[in-house]
């Protein structure tokens, strides 16, 4: 058993035994990664197909969604104008009011005193008062 070239022979056997025992192991590994390779690479074409669309889209979307919201901004800022005229608005309708309302109470207290005077004779009595004891003037 010294022989060396037993030991070599056999050393190159089991060498090759075990490299064969790799490879068929590893063979059904490798294919299942060219699989996933070849998977892959089909996803990846997919998305560089329909990624530039989409992400176009979301742009697109992005920009009209800025442009609702400064339609809606003016909105609103129509909207409180609006609102603060009417409110204007109102506060002079109600100066008016108090001052149509004053001027109405002038009007009947001046004609009150208007009725008054005219119920008053010249002699500066009043008519029911002038009448004499037996209701005759």
């Amino acid at each position: 058993m010294t022989e060396p070239l037993f030991w070599l022979g056999l050393s190159l056997t089991m060498v090759s035994i075990s490299l064969t025992a790799v490879l068929v192991v590893a063979l059904p590994a490798l294919q299942e990664l060219a699989r996933a390779a070849r998977s892959a690479e089909k996803l990846f074409d997919s998305l560089n197909r329909e990624f530039p669309p989409t992400l176009e889209a979301i742009r697109l979307t992005g920009l009209e969604i800025s442009e609702l919201t400064d339609d809606l901004n003016q909105g609103v800022r129509t909207v409180e104008d609006v609102a603060q005229t009417v409110d204007r608005g109102v506060t002079i309708t109600k100066e008016g009011a108090k001052k149509v309302q004053s001027g109405s109470k002038r009007l009947l207290a001046g004609m009150k005193a208007a009725w008054h005077s005219w119920q008053v004779h010249p002699t500066g009595h009043l008519a029911v008062e002038s009448k004499g004891k037996n209701g005759k003037k």
